[in-house]
């Protein structure tokens, strides 16, 4: 797992979080063939940081599936959504060039950038997808972003998830997981 905040449990203890929350999953679906997880999150990580960090992490643990939830930093920082692009697929590339099966991890930012901006974000991740054949989970915050501030699923700042999200956002990535992680598990 390369990600950012939202992957590394910003502002909740980190065992409370999607990751941690997937790696109980997987070992009870999959008992001792659970392939082990590793979150590689980093608060505040943008696609040129993971890009950066990607190659030793890769050769350190040689993973058979890496998920990619990066660009949210990317989107709040203003940054142009071609760099991005070109980011997650360098990305994607050094993944499968690893022989490991890569995951994107869409994520959306807030409206006030603008209807052009936020499409043209939005759209990375379904032309990666495309483009490279790979699984993609559109908006990993569904349900939960948009909800009512009385359900007490985003935090005060509105950008990461409470602890009581973390069960609903596995749950809106698992459909895409579950049958990659039996394969990874099936490898072994």
């Amino acid at each position: 797992m390369v990600g950012d905040s939202i992957s590394a449990g910003y502002g909740i203890d980190s065992s409370q979080g999607w990751v941690a929350l997937l790696d109980e999953r997987l070992e009870d679906s999959l008992g001792s063939d659970a392939p082990e997880v590793i979150n590689a999150s980093i608060s505040g990580d943008t696609t040129e940081g993971g890009l950066n960090r990607l190659p030793a992490l890769l050769a350190r643990h040689d993973p058979s599936l890496v998920m990619i939830e990066l660009g949210g930093n990317d989107g709040l920082r203003g940054l142009p959504p071609a760099r991005m692009q070109a980011n997650l697929a360098s990305m994607i590339e050094a993944v499968e060039d690893a022989d490991a099966q890569p995951v994107l991890l869409g994520i959306e930012i807030p409206p006030n950038y603008g209807p052009a901006y936020t499409d043209a974000f939005r759209q990375v991740y379904r032309d990666l997808a495309d483009e490279y054949s790979v699984p993609l989970v559109p908006f990993i915050l569904e349900g939960i972003a948009t909800a009512p501030a009385s359900e007490k699923l985003m935090q005060q700042d509105r950008i990461h998830p409470t602890a009581k999200a973390q069960p609903q956002l596995l749950d809106t990535i698992w459909p895409t997981l579950a049958p990659l992680a039996q394969q990874a598990a099936s490898a072994e």
